[in-house]
C-alpha cells in the first residue's frame, strides 16, 4: 500500500507528497475552472497516469523480450465534459513506438499498453481511443 499526503496550500493549489520516495507534485485548478493553470490540474494527473502507466507496462514487456523502447513518446489529450457534472470525457492516446512496424512483438506490446491498470481503472464512459505509431526502422 502506498500513502500520498496532500496538503491544500491555498489559491486552489495542493502539494502531494509520495510517501515511499518523498517526491512532491504541485497541482493547480485549470484556467477554465477558476485556476491559473500554473501546474498540473488533478485531471491532468489522471491523463498523465494513463500515459505513463501504458509506457511503463510496455517497458516491462519490452525488457522481457530484449527490446529497447527508450525515447518512446506517449501523448495524451484530455477533454472535459462541456456540461455539469464536470468530469473527464475523453483521453485520446498517441503512442510513438521507436520500433519498426514489422516488430514480431508488436501485438504483444500493444496489448500490454491496453492492459495497464490505469486503463482498466477508468470509468467505462470515458472514451479512451489509443493509436500506435511504429516509427522505428
Amino acid at each position: 500500500m502506498v500513502r500520498v499526503a496532500i496538503t491544500y496550500t491555498g489559491r486552489l493549489h495542493c502539494c502531494a507528497i509520495h510517501g515511499p520516495s518523498g517526491q512532491e507534485i504541485q497541482t493547480d485548478a485549470p484556467v477554465d475552472n477558476q485556476g491559473k493553470g500554473e501546474c498540473f490540474s488533478p485531471t491532468d494527473l489522471v491523463a498523465t497516469a494513463l500515459g505513463s502507466c501504458m509506457a511503463t507496462i510496455m517497458g516491462i514487456v519490452a525488457r522481457r523480450h530484449g527490446l529497447n523502447l527508450e525515447g518512446m513518446l506517449v501523448e495524451v489529450e484530455k477533454a472535459m465534459t462541456p456540461a455539469a457534472p464536470r468530469r473527464i470525457a475523453r483521453l485520446a492516446v498517441q503512442i510513438h513506438v521507436p520500433l519498426p512496424p514489422d516488430c514480431p512483438q508488436r501485438e504483444t506490446l500493444e496489448n500490454a499498453a491496453l492492459a495497464c491498470p490505469v486503463h482498466h481503472s477508468l470509468h467505462p464512459e470515458i472514451e479512451k481511443p489509443v493509436r500506435f505509431h511504429w516509427v522505428g526502422r
